[in-house]
């Protein structure tokens, strides 16, 4: 079954699941706040997709701890957003146990559920 991952209150996330009901798409949401993703999901997703797709160098969380001006490995980050699951993309799509993706693209969305 498509899990999601997120926070309730993301518009990102909102957008996201909004568009999986409207279209009668089940998933299963696991709320980042109630749930944060452990370390060892955080290093699968970096497996499937790469840091890259998984932190959010755009957003306020990430501008506000300052991380840019750090040199931080891979790892470094990774245990910095199982901790502060607001630096993750959202909302995360996990397909399956190879797929997983990151943000919300309603042309994404479109091609892979419709």
């Amino acid at each position: 079954m498509l899990k999601v991952y997120g926070i309730k209150n993301c518009n990102s996330v909102k957008k996201g699941c909004e568009f999986l009901t409207k279209h009668n798409i089940e998933y299963e949401f696991v709320d980042f706040k109630k749930t944060p993703p452990s370390l060892e999901r955080l290093k699968q997703w970096q497996d499937r997709a790469g840091i890259e797709k998984i932190i959010n160098k755009a957003g306020q969380t990430y501008r506000k701890m300052g991380l840019k001006d750090q040199d931080l490995s891979d790892l470094e980050l990774l245990e910095i957003a199982s901790k502060n699951p607001s630096l993750i993309k959202r909302p995360v799509l996990e397909f399956d146990d190879e797929n997983v993706y990151f943000g919300f693209d309603e042309t994404f969305y479109k091609e892979k559920f419709i």
